[in-house]
């Protein structure tokens, strides 16, 4: 009983599915994994994703650089 819960609680996801959820493209997924940011499964040619590790990366600060600020119209 308590594998059967355990496992359902376990789901694993398609880089596709990752890039979904994540609203970044397929290639940001792949070197998520490639550079060990994102842990996956490899399972013949493809790669799973356990969706609890989703959270690994959407607490990650987006890096770059920072919008512009738009001066408010002061009149």
């Amino acid at each position: 009983m308590f594998f059967a819960l355990y496992y359902s609680l376990m789901k694993e996801l398609t880089t596709k599915e990752v890039a979904e959820k994540l609203g970044i493209s397929l290639r940001q997924v792949q070197t998520l994994i490639q550079r060990h940011r994102l842990p996956a499964t490899k399972k013949g040619r493809d790669w799973f994703v356990m969706e609890s590790d989703l959270e690994l990366v959407r607490e990650r600060k987006k890096t770059g650089r920072p919008p512009k600020h738009k001066p408010d119209d002061e009149t």
